[in-house]
């Protein structure tokens, strides 16, 4: 680190006669000796812009990029319009550090404030936190949220994405919380079951909605049976469903989380993605994370600042219930600018256009011998077939095609595939999906 601190070889020798010591090598005397390094780190030499340029792209060239895709699965592939590159390209917004300093922040801490009114308007919640990393933590911490004294035990549905379970449990492993998985019947949450779980050590119940398989639970029976518990029902949705189906704060949601990257964030390896979470007022000092306020300033004018971290552990130190150290504000902001350009009407299209096509490429699909729906409930866009043959065969053969078929699902006891469509997918493509299964089959 040496090259980039702004010191010169005299200053940081002032700095170590001030504070007693001859050498850098001094400063660092209580490390031990056998972890410090006794030769230089073996990494290359240093490049030039250029052959760091050439390399990336070279690098860049090994992706495969489709030109249809059928799969989801919480990453999904939208269209974006082109404003929301154009303003959140400014280097002006392009910033990791969180603002803490109000004064020089206000452009950041608005886009902030922004971001949470959309989403508690998304949601129909009363506050929203100003993001976590992506919907899984976002899971998990709300899980971890739902916590009282007498109350650790976690309940989460088996139709909620595996990937959100295994996080939950990695982040209660090192609390004294317990996850117990509530069982499906025909793809959706077992209500029957989920009654009989219930008792006094329960926190939490934890839904996916639409869930994994695509299908859409049953909230208001769900809500309806821990209305009068203090049970905090969770759910996690897609944010573009909402558009068109109720809210979470409809079905009487305590808290809603879920991933962001439906709104404006295009599809990439693993991210950078984002988790948003909104609750009640009643909840609210339980939010992880920060809360950027408005306020006014010395002038009366409109300002805003960061106005509460309860939870975080530079503000309450032992007593801290969550280890977030940052947001993801350009993906907030990202969310912001593609709602607001999009508009209730835009994501209400979106929404319907997603819905529509992929029961017109279910109706398609089942068209073909071997390929039946899974589940006979209601879906969103996404939803479970069987496969007439090989699933790896089948994927192949569409991958040469430029095609990203379903996602296949592990464990099943025959061959499926989770399908997705979105807006982005036209009837041409899936006629042509089609026609590629029926040569394959």
């Amino acid at each position: 680190m040496g090259t980039y601190v702004p010191n010169t070889k005299e200053e940081q020798r002032g700095m170590l006669k001030a504070i007693g010591l001859a050498s850098m090598e001094e400063l660092f005397d209580a490390i031990p000796k056998e972890v410090k390094l006794d030769a230089p780190l073996d990494i290359p030499k240093g490049m030039s812009e250029l052959e760091v340029s050439r390399k990336m792209r070279k690098m860049a060239g090994k992706n495969m990029v489709y030109d249809s895709v059928f799969r989801g699965c919480g990453a999904y592939r939208h269209y974006i319009p082109a404003i929301v590159k154009q303003v959140t390209s400014k280097e002006e917004f392009i910033t990791a550090y969180t603002p803490y300093q109000a004064e020089i922040s206000q452009g950041i801490l608005q886009s902030i404030f922004e971001y949470q009114t959309m989403i508690c308007e998304l949601t129909g919640m009363q506050v929203s936190n100003a993001s976590v990393y992506d919907g899984a933590s976002a899971a998990a911490e709300a899980v971890i949220m739902s916590k009282e004294r007498k109350r650790r035990k976690a309940l989460v549905s088996a139709s909620v994405n595996p990937m959100i379970i295994e996080t939950i449990g990695t982040y209660i492993s090192g609390t004294d919380m317990e996850l117990e998985v509530i069982p499906v019947k025909d793809g959706l949450t077992d209500i029957e079951s989920m009654k009989d779980m219930l008792d006094d050590d329960t926190a939490c119940v934890l839904i996916q909605q639409p869930n994994y398989y695509g299908l859409l639970e049953d909230g208001d029976s769900i809500g309806s049976i821990l209305a009068d518990t203090d049970i905090k029902y969770i759910m996690s949705c897609n944010p573009i469903s909402l558009g068109i189906i109720k809210t979470p704060a409809e079905y009487g949601v305590d808290i809603a989380v879920g991933e962001g990257q439906p709104l404006g964030i295009g599809l990439s390896y693993g991210g950078p993605y984002l988790g948003f979470m909104a609750t009640t007022d009643k909840l609210m000092r339980r939010l992880p994370g920060r809360i950027v306020g408005e306020t006014k300033d010395t002038q009366g004018r409109r300002a805003f600042v960061l106005t509460l971290q309860a939870r975080e552990q530079h503000i309450r130190r032992e007593k801290a219930s969550s280890n977030i150290c940052s947001n993801q504000a350009l993906c907030a902001m990202t969310a912001a600018v593609y709602l607001a350009a999009m508009g209730r009407e835009g994501i209400a299209q979106a929404a319907t256009l997603s819905m529509s096509k992929a029961h017109y490429l279910a109706d398609r699909l089942c068209e073909l011998d071997g390929y039946e729906l899974v589940y006979k409930g209601e879906f969103f866009n996404e939803f479970v077939t069987t496969v007439n043959t090989d699933v790896d065969k089948v994927l192949k053969t569409l991958s040469d095609h430029g095609i990203l078929g379903g996602y296949p699902l592990e464990g099943s006891n025959e061959r499926q595939l989770l399908w997705c469509a979105t807006e982005l997918n036209t009837k041409e493509e899936i006629d042509t999906l089609v026609q590629i299964l029926k040569e394959v089959s």
